[in-house]
């Protein structure tokens, strides 16, 4: 097969199975289960803030995926056509990205088998059509295994370029989902042990640097604090006292009950104002020192626990199940019985390939592959564990899947030529 009959096929494979998702959901992509980027977005385009409330500037989110929707609708308008084409176009740009990965470092047959497997993601083929920021996290996720690979090769030309183009990815994957803060230095690490050259993890790691330095500086100026993001009530809602149960009982940290006397967020705040046109001032910078504190003060004060938190969260990360929470899109419909049947019947032969797989792919690929899944298993520890954290990351488990098929196949069919034919 051709490269251009490749792409015809990952294309078809990514696009015609969202297509139809999107004219099915085309009711519900704007109207339920958005998130808080999307306020963002919507008070941006039409106040020119970036905040919940027009006139008071917000930090209280990741700003990459309300990056992502701004243009969107100060073009096209808020609506569903505009969202989720785009969208899928995002995902049948990843899925190119995938592609090229597995062609360039594993083989073309490979990338085919990679590209098309990640794409078929039942989880990603809804998911991705609605407006949920994981659309941005895959895509820098795919850009991010890319350009490492070439980057930690010595003999990839203009390597000072590739460095610096990873370091930005790097910053804006961090702007997309700020559990990546910590991502750049392993990747620097992990392309320093390929090269044994310093200035490329170093440019590296300085690109990332000047990629979020404008994002802490606007918030330092109009929200009053040097940091990428005040929300750390998130981290909070993760460790605490009534989280585990809270978890345990089918809700999500969302459902952790509000401290007693506290604070309206800015989220709430821009509820308020939607509903009666009242303003509250929040002291955003006040509530991240708060929340912060009461975190970490949790998980040194109760290790115990904490590592029960710990353990739930990498069950329901690595679990091939979707996450059945209560409030959950599509609730006891043909989304849910997808998510009953049809995710374990992909991912539990996904998982069993990739490990097999991992003997069988080059050294610096497996060593990525259980870098990054490492990662992401260590920062659910630290916060919490879902499946939609781990789908933006599930295509390096194809890269390895799809060594594993080819090699069984192989080997089926030499044990095919080996047997005479019966008599």
């Amino acid at each position: 097969m051709t490269r251009r009959q490749s792409y015809a096929v990952v294309l078809a494979a990514s696009i015609l199975p969202r297509l139809g998702v999107l004219l099915h959901e085309r009711g519900a992509i704007l109207s339920a289960f958005t998130e808080k980027s999307d306020n963002f977005a919507v008070t941006f385009v039409h106040s020119g803030t970036f905040g919940f409330i027009p006139g008071q500037p917000s930090a209280w989110t990741q700003p990459a995926y309300s990056f992502f929707l701004i243009p969107i609708y100060w073009i096209f308008g808020r609506n569903w056509p505009a969202v989720g084409l785009i969208q899928i176009g995002a995902a049948a740009v990843t899925a190119l990205i995938v592609y090229e990965t597995g062609r360039r470092f594993l083989s073309p047959r490979a990338g085919l088998i990679a590209a098309v497997v990640a794409t078929l993601n039942p989880y990603l083929i809804w998911h991705d059509v609605h407006v949920n920021r994981e659309i941005v996290d895959q895509l820098l996720a795919v850009a991010i295994v890319y350009l490492t690979l070439v980057a930690a090769e010595k003999t990839a030309g203009h390597v000072r370029a590739v460095a610096a183009g990873l370091g930005v990815v790097l910053g804006l994957a961090i702007l997309a989902d700020t559990r990546m803060l910590i991502l750049p230095v392993l990747i620097a690490g992990f392309v320093l042990w390929h090269r044994r050259v310093v200035l490329v993890p170093v440019l590296c790691i300085g690109a990332c640097v000047l990629a979020l330095l404008p994002w802490a500086v606007r918030n330092d100026v109009s929200v009053g604090c040097f940091t990428l993001s005040t929300d750390t009530k998130a981290l909070w809602k993760a460790n605490n006292a009534d989280t585990y149960a809270t978890l345990a009982s089918g809700k999500w940290i969302d459902d952790v009950p509000n401290l007693p006397g506290a604070p309206p967020t800015p989220e709430m705040t821009g509820a308020i104002y939607a509903v009666h046109h009242q303003l509250i001032h929040v002291d955003e910078c006040a509530q991240m020192s708060f929340y912060q504190h009461k975190a970490l003060s949790f998980i040194v004060d109760h290790p115990a626990e904490k590592a029960k938190l710990a353990g739930q969260a990498v069950r329901m990360l690595w679990d091939p199940r979707v996450q059945k929470t209560e409030g959950r899109p599509g609730k006891g419909g043909f989304v849910d019985r997808v998510r009953t049947w049809v995710q374990p019947v992909y991912e539990i032969p996904l998982y069993l390939l990739a490990l097999f797989g991992l003997f069988l792919v080059p050294r610096r690929i497996a060593a990525l592959v259980v870098l990054l899944l490492g990662y992401q298993t260590v920062v659910a520890m630290g916060f919490a564990g879902d499946t939609r954290y781990r789908v933006p990351w599930d295509f390096t488990l194809s890269l390895a899947a799809s060594v594993a098929v080819l090699h069984l196949v192989s080997r089926l069919a030499a044990r095919r030529r080996a047997t005479p034919p019966a008599q």
